[in-house]
C-alpha cells in the first residue's frame, strides 16, 4: 500500500527505530521485520478463514484499521484479515503481494478516513477490487462526507466503484454505538464468507415481548397510513405530465388474472379470476403467501398500490381493508437491509417517526395477535435476491414471522426459488378490449366519439393491439392518440416506443421553451445520450440489474443540462432515500435517480448494445436472462438493421435464444443471410405456441414461421400447447385462444396439438384440422393429444398411413390412422364402435376433474 505520511515511533514494534529520512517503502520493509525480530507475536491461522478479508486503509488511520482487524478476528478467528504491514515479508514486492492477497480475499473492507479519497494507493486498491469483482464494504472510520470527496471537494476516481455501495459508520465516540455497528459488520461478513457464528453460552431464556401500549400501536398504524397515502396519491400515467397527479383509485382498472391450480395428478392449470379481491392471502382458502407475476408493464405495482389504497381508506367491499396492519415495501430500495423491522423503519414510516427500531420489532411480533399483510413489490429488482439468507426469503420460506401474510410481485421470469407447495401463484394477463375502453373513459375522455376513434385506431394495427395488452403501453397509447397522434401507422414495437419517446421530449422542449427556462441545446441532449445508454446497459446486464444511481455521481457522468431535461421529461425520476441513523445521530437523506419504468432503461440500453455488436468479437454476457430483457433485444433489432442482424445471430447461438429470436426477427424489415441462417437453425428443432404466451409472443412466433415458410426453410415441428381452440372455415387456419390464427405452412413437417386435458373435439373441428394438415405440403406427421376425437365410420383424409396419431392419455388407448380407421398402436386392433363407446366412458372418468369435463357436465345439468 502507498501511504501519504510516515510512521510515528509509537506505531513501531519495540526495538525498531524509524529514522526521519526513511520513505514509505523502507518504512513498510522495516515493519515486515516484526515477525522476524519478535516471533512470539505470530498468530495461529485457521486455514478456512485465512486472509479472506482484505483491509484497505490510509496510513494515518493505521491504528483504526488495526482496531477493526482485532475486533473482526475476535469473532471470526485469528488470521482472517490481511493487512500489508503484517503479511508482506522482507524482500517481497509490495504491488504483487497486494494483488495476490486481494485475489485470494472474498471481501475487501475499505477503512475510509478523511485522507482516504486523496490516497493514490487506496485508489489503486479500490480499482483493483472493483476489477476483481470483490465484495466491497466501505467502513467510515472518520466522519466523512458520502459520496466521497477529496480535499478539493471533487469526486475521486474511486467514487464510481462506491456509487451503489452501502456504508457502515464506525467513527462514533460512544463505545456502545461502535459495538452496535461492529455487530452489523460481523454479521455481514459471516454471510459473505459463508461462516457460522462461533458457539456461545446459552443465555438465560428471554421472556416473550409484552403487549405494546395502545398508543404505540395506534401511532404505528397511523404512520403506515400516512406513508401509504403518500405512495398511492401521486400516480403519473404519462411521465411528463407532472402537474396532474392522480390517486391510484382514479386510474386503476382491473387487469386479467389467473390462479395456478394443481389437481390430484399434479396437472397444472390456470383458472381465470374475477377480481383482485379473490387473491387476498389467508382468506377463502388462499395460501398465506401469494406470488403475483406478470410481464413488464402489466400493472403489478399499480395493483399493489390499489391494495394499499383499499386499506388506508377502509374500502368496505375490499378484503384488503381488513388487516390490522398493512405494510407495502418496494424491494428495489431494500438492498442491504438486515431485517423487515429495519426496512419498515426506513421506508414505511415517516422520517420523524418517534417509533424506534425496537418498537417496530415488538409491534409486528406474533404475540401482538394482529392480522398483518406485507406487500413486497418488484422482487425482480431486489438487490439481495441472490443472497440466500436475505430476510425476504426467510419470510417466504416460513423461517421467520410465519404469522405474517405476504403478497410479492415480480416479473414472470424471476420467481423466487425454493418456495413451498402451498405458495399461491397469480398471473396477470393484461388488458382485454373491455379494460382498454374502461380506462379511456375513466381517465382520458368521456366523449363517445373520442373513445370510438381511439379504439378504432387500435384495431387498425394488430401489432399495436398485441402490444397494448400490457397496460403500460395501452395507457401511453390512449393518452398520446387522444392528443392527436397517428400511432396506428406504426408497425413494430420499436417504432411505437421510439415515437412515444419523441413525443415526450418534444412536449417537454416546447414547454421549457415557452417558459424561457430550457437548458441550452435541448435538441442535442435529446439526441445524444451515449453516456445514459452505457449506464443503462451495464446496469441491466449486471447480476443485480440495479437501475438506481446516486444523483451526484449520475449528474457528474451525464452533465447538469442533460439531467434536467430527462428529469423534466419524466424518463428519469428522483427519489429520496433515508439511512437509519446510529444512536444519537441524525438521519441522513440522499437523492437517487432511476428510470420511470425499467422498459425505458431497456430502450436506452438497446442503443449501447448496437454499438457493442459492431465489434464482431462481442458476445452476450452469459449471466443475463434473455426473456427478462426481451424488449432490450427487440428495440435493438428495430433501431438498426445491420446491428439487429448481428443481435439475432448472437441470440441464436444461445441454447435459450429461440424465443428471443422469435420476438426480434419481426422487428427487421429485411432478413440478412445471417438472420436466415439463424432462423433455419431455430425452426429445425421444436417451435411452440403456448396458451399462456402473450399475444405479442404468439404473433411474433407466427410471423417467424410464416416468413421461414416463404423463404422455403423447412420447419421441423410446431407444438400447440393448450392454445388451439377451433378452425377458421374460410381460411382453414387454426384459431388460437388469443384470437390469432396459425396459417397453413407449406414447409411444416410435423404438427402436434396438445389440447386442454379432457377436451372433446367436434366433427367439424377434426375435419378442419385434417384439411389444414393436407394443405401443408411437406407435413409428415400430425399428432393430437389429451382429447377425445369424434366417432367417424371412415375418416376422410389424403394423408398417408402412419402420419396421423391420436393419444388419449387413457392407458392403452393410443392410435394411428390406417385406411381411414383407427388402429391401436400396441395391439394392432381396429377401433370398433363398441370399443369407442367404452373409451368415451373411461376418458370422461379419467379427466372428470379437469375444467373442460366439469363445464360439459354443468351444461348438461
Amino acid at each position: 500500500m502507498w501511504f501519504g505520511s510516515l510512521l510515528t515511533i509509537k506505531d513501531l514494534p519495540p526495538g525498531i527505530l524509524l529514522l526521519p529520512s526513511y520513505g514509505v517503502t523502507k518504512t513498510c520493509n522495516l515493519l515486515r521485520l516484526q515477525r522476524m525480530v519478535f516471533p512470539n507475536r505470530s498468530e495461529s491461522v485457521h486455514e478456512k478463514t485465512k486472509n479472506q478479508i482484505y483491509i484497505s486503509f490510509d496510513f494515518k488511520a493505521l491504528h483504526k484499521a488495526e482496531y477493526l482487524k482485532k475486533k473482526i478476528e475476535e469473532s471470526l478467528g485469528p488470521g482472517t484479515c490481511w493487512i500489508c504491514m503484517e503479511r508482506i515479508e522482507v524482500g517481497q514486492g509490495i504491488h504483487s503481494e497486494i494483488t495476490k492477497a486481494m485475489t485470494h480475499a472474498k471481501v475487501v473492507i475499505c477503512a475510509i478516513s478523511k485522507e482516504y479519497p486523496d490516497s493514490i494507493g487506496c485508489d489503486r486498491e479500490v480499482t483493483l477490487a472493483g476489477g476483481l469483482k470483490k465484495t466491497l464494504i466501505p467502513v467510515l472510520v472518520d466522519d466523512v462526507q458520502w459520496p466521497l470527496r477529496n480535499r478539493d471537494g471533487v469526486l475521486p476516481g474511486m467514487s464510481h466503484i462506491f456509487a451503489d455501495k452501502r456504508f457502515l459508520k464506525f467513527f462514533s465516540e460512544n463505545p456502545a454505538d461502535r459495538e452496535v455497528h461492529l455487530d452489523g459488520l460481523i454479521n455481514t461478513l459471516r454471510r459473505k464468507l459463508g461462516s457460522q457464528p462461533d458457539p456461545v453460552p446459552t443465555p438465560d431464556p428471554v421472556p416473550p415481548p409484552k403487549p405494546v401500549s395502545d398508543d404505540k400501536m395506534s401511532t404505528f398504524i397511523r404512520e403506515l397510513e400516512e406513508t401509504g397515502c403518500a405512495l398511492y396519491d401521486k400516480i403519473q400515467p404519462i411521465p411528463y405530465i407532472k402537474e396532474k397527479l392522480h390517486a391510484v383509485d382514479k386510474v386503476f382498472i382491473e387487469v386479467g388474472m389467473e390462479r395456478r391450480e394443481c389437481d390430484e395428478h399434479d396437472h397444472v392449470s390456470w383458472k381465470t379470476l374475477g377480481s383482485y379481491h379473490d387473491i387476498f392471502p389467508g382468506e377463502k382458502g388462499n395460501p398465506r403467501i401469494q406470488i403475483i407475476e406478470g410481464d413488464p408493464g402489466y400493472g403489478k405495482s399499480t395493483l399493489a398500490l390499489q391494495m394499499v389504497y383499499d386499506w388506508c381508506n377502509k374500502v368496505s367491499d375490499s378484503p384488503f381493508s381488513g388487516p390490522d396492519i398493512l405494510i407495502c415495501l418496494n424491494l428495489r430500495q431494500l438492498g442491504g437491509m438486515e431485517s423487515i423491522a429495519q426496512a419498515i423503519k426506513q421506508f414505511a414510516l415517516p422520517l420523524d417517526s418517534e417509533l424506534t427500531l425496537h418498537d417496530v420489532e415488538q409491534l409486528i411480533h406474533k404475540k401482538q395477535k394482529k392480522n398483518i399483510l406485507v406487500i413486497f413489490d418488484a422482487y425482480d429488482e431486489y438487490p439481495d435476491q441472490h443472497n440466500k439468507g436475505n430476510f425476504v426469503m426467510q419470510m417466504l420460506k416460513g423461517d421467520i414471522l410465519r404469522h405474517v401474510n405476504i403478497l410479492l410481485t415480480t416479473r414472470s421470469s424471476c420467481i423466487p426459488p425454493g418456495l413451498g407447495a402451498r405458495t399461491g401463484r397469480i398471473r396477470l394477463t393484461g388488458f382485454d378490449d373491455a379494460a382498454q375502453e374502461r380506462y379511456i373513459r375513466k381517465v382520458v375522455t368521456g366523449d363517445d366519439e373520442a373513445v370510438k376513434k381511439i379504439l378504432e385506431q387500435l384495431n387498425i394495427n394488430p401489432t399495436l393491439g398485441d402490444l397494448c395488452q400490457a397496460p403500460l403501453f395501452s395507457v401511453m397509447y390512449a393518452h398520446l392518440t387522444h392528443k392527436g397522434g397517428m400511432l396506428h401507422k406504426l408497425s413494430s414495437v420499436t417504432e411505437f416506443f421510439g415515437h412515444m419517446i419523441t413525443c415526450f421530449l418534444s412536449h417537454t422542449q416546447n414547454k421549457l421553451s415557452e417558459a424561457d427556462d430550457s437548458p441550452e441545446n435541448l435538441r442535442t441532449h435529446a439526441d445524444t445520450h451515449a453516456a445514459l445508454d452505457k449506464l443503462a446497459f451495464e446496469a441491466l446486464t449486471s447480476k443485480m440489474q440495479q437501475l438506481v444511481w446516486d444523483q451526484t455521481l449520475f449528474v457528474g457522468e451525464l452533465g447538469e443540462d442533460f439531467y434536467k431535461l430527462y428529469v423534466g421529461v419524466g424518463i428519469l425520476v428522483e427519489e429520496e432515500e433515508t439511512d437509519i441513523p446510529a444512536p444519537g445521530k441524525l438521519s441522513q437523506r440522499k437523492t437517487v435517480v432511476r428510470f420511470y419504468h425499467k422498459l425505458f432503461g431497456e430502450w436506452y440500453a438497446a442503443y449501447h448494445l448496437i454499438e457493442c455488436v459492431k465489434s464482431r468479437s462481442y458476445s452476450l454476457p452469459e449471466n443475463i436472462n434473455l426473456y427478462d430483457l426481451k424488449f432490450l433485444f427487440m428495440f435493438a433489432c428495430g433501431l438498426d438493421q445491420p446491428g439487429g442482424s448481428q443481435v439475432i445471430k448472437l441470440l441464436g447461438e444461445r441454447e435459450d435464444g429461440a424465443e428471443s429470436v422469435a420476438l426480434c426477427a419481426p422487428q427487421l424489415k429485411e432478413w440478412s443471410h445471417d438472420v436466415l441462417t439463424t432462423v433455419r437453425g431455430i425452426v429445425s428443432s421444436d417451435s411452440s405456441i403456448n396458451k399462456s404466451d402473450s399475444r405479442l409472443l404468439q404473433r411474433s412466433t407466427i410471423q417467424l414461421l410464416e416468413r421461414a415458410s416463404q423463404h422455403k426453410i423447412p420447419i421441423s415441428r410446431v407444438w400447440l400447447y393448450g392454445s388451439f381452440t377451433s378452425v377458421d372455415p374460410d381460411s382453414l387456419s387454426l384459431v388460437l385462444h388469443s384470437g390469432l390464427c396459425l396459417p397453413q405452412l407449406s414447409t411444416l413437417q410435423e404438427l402436434k396439438i396438445w389440447t386442454e386435458g379432457g377436451r372433446e373435439v367436434t366433427v367439424d373441428e377434426w375435419t378442419g384440422i385434417l384439411k389444414f394438415a393436407e394443405n401443408c405440403q411437406l407435413l409428415k406427421e400430425l399428432e393430437i393429444v389429451f382429447c377425445l376425437l369424434p366417432w367417424m365410420d371412415s375418416i376422410p383424409t389424403s394423408l398417408d398411413n402412419n402420419q396421423v396419431w391420436w393419444v388419449t392419455m387413457v392407458h392403452g388407448h393410443e392410435y394411428t390412422l390406417q385406411s381411414g380407421r383407427w388402429q391401436n398402436r400396441r395391439s394392432g386392433e381396429i377401433l370398433t364402435r363398441g370399443a369407442y363407446d367404452d373409451l368415451v366412458t373411461r376418458f370422461r372418468e379419467f379427466f372428470s376433474n379437469r375444467p373442460w369435463q366439469k363445464q360439459r357436465r354443468a351444461e348438461r345439468e
